[in-house]
């Protein structure tokens, strides 16, 4: 049977934490239903966004056992399963599909900075190690590694690849990929480049891979339907350009310490940053809650803002 593969809005979901930094289940539950009821096809839990490369096994493992039981219909949920090396992403990609996840999103080992073709040996080692849905996460900026379209492709003949997560800044790269029509989901990150989400979907993407998705939902949805038609596209054109300042506010610190400052002050299940990472200077907070207020996203979702929100934020 073919896994399934995820269109439209796929949120990378922040890790909600509580005061003393533990881990805010509850938190994750209000996240989970807020993102169902707005629009949101698919959640990746613990990719960058979600600060997991500062979580413990432990809390990995309880993370996706106890997400997966609030799980919404209609959603499906995805898990960031890379390790340190082979052995250890393989482990943790089993053990996601055992409890029943319904994919695993799989990036390059950090700080090693292996070469293309080890790093397409390892993920074909890694699509072999399970019957799971899974996706490769092109992210040359946190891991310097570059897979070129011509190791992709090779890897989108594998049944249990489903989805690319591109965030090359090569727009080329996308053509020749949408170009040769793998039976794979083809997906771009709202970062670096915030360039490369229109021509992604102008080339025949199927949405996008983001992460200001835990801000304005409803948006991302639209800027990430798959264009059937020219109204699809000028929906997506529109939607992209009202919420420009969003998405470029999001990437004005390092993922996620923008999103998770604004959304504790705005009054939504954050928490604080795990250490070393801290939280946004107060200007940079104040600006961007009246960027939420001008752009009426306020209202739109129950957001606070003002004095309340600024000094939520500390």
């Amino acid at each position: 049977m073919a896994h399934q593969k995820p269109t439209g809005s796929f949120v990378a979901l922040i890790t909600p934490m509580n005061a003393d930094g533990s881990i805010d289940y509850e938190g994750f539950r209000t996240l989970i239903d807020w993102h169902a009821e707005n629009g949101t096809s698919a959640l990746l839990i613990m990719g960058s966004t979600g600060e997991v490369s500062m979580l413990t096994p432990e809390e990995r493992q309880e993370i996706v056992r106890r997400t997966l039981a609030m799980r919404r219909p209609g959603m499906t949920m995805w898990y960031g399963c890379t390790g340190n090396n082979t052995d250890a992403t393989i482990a943790q990609v089993r053990f996601a599909a055992a409890e029943g996840a319904d994919g695993a999103i799989v990036a390059a080992p950090s700080y090693i900075c292996a070469d293309n073709d080890a790093i397409e040996a390892y993920m074909a080692e890694v699509l072999d190690s399970a019957d799971l849905a899974m996706g490769f996460y092109n992210n040359p900026p946190r891991v310097k590694t570059d897979l070129h379209w011509s190791n992709l492709l090779r890897l989108a003949e594998h049944p249990n690849m489903v989805v690319l997560k591109e965030s090359t800044t090569r727009v080329g790269q996308v053509a020749q990929v949408c170009a040769a029509q793998p039976d794979m989901s083809i997906m771009c990150c709202c970062s670096p480049n915030l360039g490369l989400v229109v021509p992604t979907m102008a080339l025949g993407g199927h949405g996008t891979a983001n992460m200001t998705g835990n801000l304005i939902p409803r948006e991302m949805a639209v800027i990430s339907t798959p264009w059937k038609t020219g109204e699809d596209a000028f929906a997506c054109r529109a939607a992209w350009l009202e919420n420009l300042p969003v998405l470029h506010f999001a990437y004005s610190a390092i993922n996620p310490v923008a999103v998770k400052t604004l959304m504790r002050a705005m009054g939504m299940p954050a928490g604080p940053l795990r250490r070393p990472l801290q939280p946004l200077a107060q200007p940079a907070v104040a600006e961007a809650l009246e960027m939420m207020s001008r752009l009426g996203l306020d209202k739109r979702y129950g957001f606070r803002t003002g004095a309340t929100a600024l000094t939520a934020a500390e």
